[in-house]
């Protein structure tokens, strides 16, 4: 019983984190959203219900649910950068927790697919067509909403452990502090810039692409505007509805040639033609997400010098690190102690070889 015990007060503060996310979401949402989001609270306070029944029942009382830090980090993003840009990182974690009541006696069949329901409903509800959402509910491809998010998290990172390795092996052939600031400031740029081309290089072939795909679908609709008519009949369809009602929804459609072409690249192409993507809104985020992560074991040698210098640094950095894994955590919904640690230990050790390197290096030299 104590190992039972146990569990379901894992599993009662796991659903009351997650009533607490989608309560937060449906605050800062309206109409069909705030609808959906206090839908799922509802269903999983009815679900800590359950578990905190089994405890009374076994004598124990569940007491104080502690948030876990990924719910806090998803509803500060939330409330900052809107509730879109974080929805793919809380189908990502639904999706990673879907299969917690396998082999869990006491779970009811219906709350099992429950769990396995909710990151199906949230990319549904965001995505552009539903052959898109049921493919980001099981995670085939990547939700686009969270690119920006996800590149940002891992922009800084690259920043930082490049940097900080760098910073560290120059720092282990060199007593002049200046050398140090040099190497840093130029991996800082040289990084940043590095970075934001690629980026910028990127997203507009990718745009190019979708615009290239978006003309043919144009063409199609001005030269075959019958075959198209009937893809659309096959569209509606598809999703339930009867045949009179979908070759209707089509003709109506097909009158206004714009409004055709957009459906269209939505439903067949599962294109957003209003979010293709920016270039240079992804450079320019690449690049100061770069350059922020890359600054942090920079700006010790920038204040300071020597030993001092080096160590706090280090600790800047470790600390640095132990923040990204757990911002990263927050994409891939595990644990966030786990990714911090081996962030760390990554970061850390990079570092430790490089500056192993610059030391023998700067002895050779010398």
């Amino acid at each position: 019983m104590p190992d039972d015990t146990g569990r379901f007060r894992r599993l009662w503060a796991d659903e009351k984190a997650a009533a607490h996310l989608y309560r937060g979401l449906a605050a800062l949402s309206d109409g069909d959203d705030r609808a959906l989001f206090d839908e799922l609270a509802a269903t999983e306070e009815r679900h800590a219900e359950h578990w905190a029944q089994l405890l009374h029942d076994a004598g124990v009382e569940p007491g104080r649910a502690r948030l876990p830090l990924r719910t806090v980090v998803l509803l500060w993003l939330a409330r900052r950068l809107g509730v879109a840009r974080v929805l793919p990182a809380v189908i990502r974690a639904e999706r990673s927790d879907r299969d917690r009541y396998r082999g869990v006696p006491q779970a009811p069949p219906a709350m099992a697919e429950d769990e396995a329901a909710h990151s199906r409903r949230l990319a549904l509800a965001i995505a552009p067509t539903v052959a898109a959402g049921l493919a980001m509910a099981e995670g085939r491809h990547r939700a686009g909403a969270g690119g920006s998010l996800r590149a940002a998290v891992f922009g800084a990172n690259d920043g930082l452990v490049s940097n900080f390795a760098l910073i560290m092996g120059v720092a282990g052939g060199a007593q002049d502090a200046s050398t140090v600031v040099l190497a840093g400031v130029a991996g800082l740029v040289a990084g940043a810039a590095s970075m934001a081309a690629g980026e910028w290089i990127s997203v507009r072939s990718q745009r190019e692409l979708y615009e290239r795909e978006i003309e043919i679908e144009r063409l199609e609709l001005e030269q075959f505007p019958d075959d198209e008519q009937r893809e659309l009949e096959l569209i509606y369809r598809s999703k339930g509805v009867d045949a009179d009602t979908a070759a209707a929804m089509a003709a109506g459609i097909m009158k206004n040639p714009a409004a055709a072409l957009d459906a269209l690249v939505r439903e067949e192409l599962g294109l957003d033609p209003n979010d293709l993507g920016s270039p240079w809104v992804a450079a320019i985020s690449s690049f100061v997400s770069f350059a922020t992560g890359a600054a942090v074991p920079l700006v010790p040698f920038l204040l300071s010098s020597g030993t001092a210098a080096l160590v706090i640094a280090a600790v800047l950095s470790g600390t640095a690190l132990a923040a990204v894994g757990a911002a990263i955590s927050v994409l891939t919904g595990r644990s966030a102690v786990g990714s911090a640690v081996r962030m760390v230990a990554i970061g850390g050790g990079a570092a430790a070889v490089t500056f192993a390197v610059g030391s023998l290096v700067g002895v050779t030299l010398g």
